[in-house]
């Protein structure tokens, strides 16, 4: 019965295999687009609930079973039910997996096999010989697309379980005898159900990891596109400081001429007028001493706006930090502050312009001691004082041998919300300060090919650390 069953009904038996495929794939398309079908389900599925409407798919699955409802045997009413069942759960599947997005894939698997099962059992008599068997198809396309490669053989092989299982009660009741050949063309059939299985499953892998290097790929071009922006902000920002730094140097300099003229006409005062009138000697002082110290913030306005002129050589760090630090002792003889330094041995020279590298770390000690209390006018004679750590150390920074110069004081620390615009001009946590002394270091540490960086937290210091890159031997 094999053998006649197998030359006659081939040409159909493909057609509605294909059928069946298409359908299932169209109508599962959508679990198979992301690498989790449940995970998609589960995040979309209350706002695919009032959007699930009739659609052509459903008409097709119609057409498709109506047309199987016609072929014999008509008369079968199991047949019929069991068509009708497959049809409804088709058509509702998707409401299964929504409402079970982990375990909704297994159930429908399962549903199918059980309905293929029952219609294979009600359409010939001997179930084996049923013309009806592509019905497997139906879970065994499904498994692929819902499963990966080591599940979808499981339940295919189950499916091919199911299907064989006909084979007890049509050898032990019905006495039935199946010759090799028999047994060569049901080998067949499971083989093509296996090879089904593997193609779909490979489809469906394949589109999943393309999806997933889609979602990757839009996640970067994201990703670059916010750097973009940022980008594009970072030099508009920096187009603006640069238009506002040449006018304010246009100005500057034009401030230091009146300023000279003021200085020297209060000097001449002072002179004339120190016997006769002391008091507007006096005042003549005063106006020499704010002069003088308008013109040291001119210059150092100057030092940030105007381009820099290094004068590269090979630096030794720590000797230049060395005098940084007795520069700061001399400033604040009486501070009560005590230097740790810790230079590491056979440390390399640093390209660099020596005396702007000791201005960067003068600047740096001076504003720790300032942190610290060492300012007569700032803090308690108790609060005053603390600790000041200097490290050296050899360091690589981006593929950039270097040297690192670590200066951490006790003071304080810096508020969060001047700790991200410290670098910036202007920008200060002291109440006397005019915002241009770590702007003019960052300004130094960038023209040499280094970096700066702050730690620091409230109540817990302040740490910079300053990267300059190694001279080249030569």
């Amino acid at each position: 019965m094999f053998e006649q069953h197998d030359t006659t009904q081939n040409a159909a038996e493909d057609a509605r295999v294909e059928e069946a495929g298409q359908a299932v794939r169209a109508e599962t398309h959508q679990e198979a687009d992301g690498a989790d079908p449940a995970d998609t389900r589960h995040k979309t599925r209350e706002a695919a609930r009032p959007r699930r409407k009739f659609g052509w798919i459903d008409v097709l699955w119609i057409a498709f079973l109506g047309g199987l409802a016609v072929l014999p045997p008509i008369a079968e009413i199991h047949k019929q039910l069991t068509l009708l069942a497959i049809g409804a759960f088709q058509i509702f599947e998707g409401r299964l997996l929504a409402w079970e997005p982990g375990r909704g894939r297994t159930y429908s698997v399962l549903i199918k096999i059980l309905l293929s099962t029952l219609l294979i059992g009600h359409t010939g008599g001997t179930s084996i010989n049923s013309d009806y068997y592509p019905i497997f198809y139906l879970p065994v396309v499904t498994a692929a697309i819902y499963f990966g490669p080591v599940a979808t053989l499981a339940w295919t092989a189950f499916a091919s379980l199911a299907y064989c299982s006909y084979l007890i009660p049509a050898i032990v009741i019905d006495d039935y005898e199946i010759s090799p050949t028999g047994y060569g063309i049901l080998a067949i059939r499971i083989l093509f159900f296996f090879l089904a299985a593997l193609l779909v499953n490979r489809f469906s892998m394949e589109n999943r990891r393309q999806v997933e290097r889609q979602r990757a790929l839009a996640a970067t071009l994201e990703e670059s596109n916010q750097k973009l922006q940022q980008a594009q902000a970072d030099v508009r920002r920096a187009e603006r400081l640069a238009a506002l730094g040449q006018l304010s140097a246009g100005l500057a300099h034009e401030i230091r001429n009146p300023l000279g003229i003021i200085k020297g006409s209060a000097e001449m005062l002072s002179r004339k007028l120190e016997t006769a009138q002391p008091v507007a000697s006096e005042l003549a002082g005063f106006i020499s001493t704010e002069v003088n110290r308008l013109n040291g913030l001119v210059s150092r306005f100057l030092d940030f706006a105007r381009p820099s002129h290094l004068a590269l050589g090979s630096v030794n760090l720590p000797a230049i930090v060395d005098r940084a630090l007795e520069s700061a002792k001399n400033r604040y003889p009486d501070a009560h502050v005590v230097v740790e330094r810790r230079y590491a041995g056979n440390l390399p020279h640093v390209v660099g312009d020596e005396q702007l590298c000791e201005q960067v770390f003068v600047n740096l000690i001076l504003n720790a001691y300032e942190a610290m209390g060492a300012q007569e006018d700032e803090g308690a004679p108790g609060e005053r004082g603390g600790k000041l750590t200097v490290t050296i150390t050899p360091e690589w920074h981006h593929g950039i041998s270097g040297v690192v110069t670590q200066v951490e004081d006790s003071g304080p620390g810096i508020a969060e919300d001047v700790r991200e615009h410290v670098f910036n001009p202007f920008v200060t946590s002291k109440k006397t300060g005019v915002g241009l002394g770590l702007s003019i270091v960052a300004k130094i540490v960038d023209d040499h090919g280094g970096s700066i960086e702050l730690k620091s937290q409230p109540g817990h210091g302040a740490c910079f650390r300053v990267f300059l890159p190694c001279a080249t031997k030569k």
